[in-house]
């Protein structure tokens, strides 16, 4: 028998290369009629495609995929699409995974051992702008907090920087990359006051030196 809620259901895209963990996440979680399963798919590319296109919710996103990684996806993701958010369903319990995640802008870490029931409220505490982590992970983040990186690039600004060093302007990068205009240029002012610069030249030469274009 389903369990029935009044609220709108929480639009859910899965994202995991196993079909197996894809068809037993699709079976459990159907028994919950306030979660719609809007899209499934293997990999990162393919799901950042599905997320601009189904706008979901909430992504259950697994790490280890072809083509694209679940961590640069979450990154691009999370970027583009303010209103989604991205809960990492993975079987890798390292801080260094961990990390990475949040620091992409994933709202929550859970385990492939975590009960079907865990990961239906984690979705949808997710989904309500929360956090939720599994207890181990909630335990390593208490030990361990996660440091200041914030004068590190994201994946997302690197890879625009290395359009805007191969001489692209920030429309032509606005296109290739699908996002506005005014994102890039936010990204631009971004990384200079990262990196403390302020010239164009000076962001070509730091590509240069971090090996993020050919000199």
């Amino acid at each position: 028998m389903t369990e029935t809620h009044s609220e709108q259901p929480t639009r859910l895209l899965l994202v995991d290369d196993h079909p197996m963990v894809q068809g037993g996440l699709s079976a459990c979680l159907s028994f919950y009629d306030d979660i719609e399963i809007v899209g499934m798919t293997h990999d990162g590319k393919d799901a950042l495609e599905k997320a601009l296109d189904l706008k979901p919710d909430v992504i259950l996103m697994d790490i280890s995929m072809p083509s694209m990684n679940g961590i640069d996806a979450t990154e691009i993701i999370t970027d583009s699409l303010d209103d989604t958010k991205v809960l990492i369903f993975s079987m890798h319990d390292s801080p260094e995974f961990v990390t990475s995640s949040i620091q992409a802008g994933a709202s929550g870490y859970i385990l492939k051992d975590t009960t079907s029931e865990e990961v239906y409220y984690a979705i949808k505490a997710v989904a309500k702008g929360q956090t939720h982590f599994s207890s181990s992970i909630a335990k390593m983040l208490i030990d361990k907090p996660i440091k200041d990186t914030s004068q590190k690039l994201t994946t997302r600004e690197q890879l625009i920087l290395t359009h805007v060093a191969q001489g692209k302007s920030s429309k032509e990068i606005a296109r290739i990359l699908n996002i506005s205009f005014r994102t890039v240029e936010a990204h631009r002012r971004n990384m200079k006051s990262k990196l403390n610069i302020e010239s164009l030249a000076e962001l070509i030469c730091y590509a240069v030196d971090h090996g993020l274009v050919e000199k």
